[in-house]
């Protein structure tokens, strides 16, 4: 398994920060012997601000896989930590190439103490380290480093295969809606189709009423005709 390209490009920085180290103390002698420092001077100045930009990207590289989860919070902390420390050693390798021995003095006090100007000296290559990763080997870290992805990949199919089991149960109660509307629209159409037998049949038992009740009329008038024909042919026979 191929190392951390953020850790590939921190050990970079890293070695850059320590060949600059070298060359100022080159060139430093260079002067105290009377030669001509001018071509380490030039190699100094590129290498020093290459030496900044690969700060900064660090800084930016950090920023953006702990605010997207691709590291813990406490390999964020500790890799915080080398980046702090990196930008220190910058800041002194450029006041020792310039010759501001303040500025300098001023750093390196600060990280000999602490910051508050007193206490025991402590290398200032060192760094802090978190108490997860603290004795551990640099394959021990990587092994940490990879069960924590491991774990954080195992969380993710997991949940994944929830979200896939949640859209079946949806794709199922869909189809399911589906059918329970194919059956509402059957009915539908059965009941207009039996409202509409219903008005018709009312109709024609209408009209077979008026009918009766025509012809029952009709019935009355002829009997009463025969009634009356009798009645004045009556009494000449």
């Amino acid at each position: 398994m191929s190392q951390d390209l953020w850790l590939q490009n921190y050990d970079a920085a890293c070695r850059l920060a320590q060949e600059i180290a070298e060359n100022i103390h080159e060139r430093n002698r260079q002067q105290r012997t009377g030669g001509n420092p001018a071509k380490l001077n030039m190699t100094l100045r590129a290498s020093l601000q290459k030496l900044k930009q690969n700060v900064e990207q660090l800084r930016e590289t950090l920023i953006r896989a702990a605010a997207q989860r691709h590291i813990m919070q406490a390999e964020a902390d500790r890799r915080q930590n080398l980046v702090d420390d990196l930008a220190t050693r910058e800041k002194m390798l450029n006041g020792s190439f310039k010759g501001n021995v303040t500025e300098c003095e001023t750093l390196r006090s600060t990280l000999m103490t602490g910051g508050n100007g007193a206490g025991p000296a402590v290398n200032p290559w060192l760094v802090n380290e978190s108490e997860e990763t603290r004795g551990l080997s640099f394959g021990e870290i990587k092994k940490q480093q990879q069960q924590i992805i491991e774990a954080q990949d195992a969380g993710l199919d997991a949940l994944a295969t929830v979200i896939s089991r949640q859209k079946h149960m949806g794709q199922e109660i869909d189809n399911e809606l589906d059918e329970h509307n194919e059956i509402i629209d059957d009915l539908t159409q059965l009941v207009d189709k039996t409202d509409s037998r219903i008005r018709n049949e009312t109709h024609r038992i209408k009209l077979v009423d008026t009918k009766s009740a025509s012809c029952g009329m009709l019935v009355v008038i002829v009997l009463l005709l025969v009634a009356i024909i009798v009645v004045a042919v009556w009494p000449m026979s």
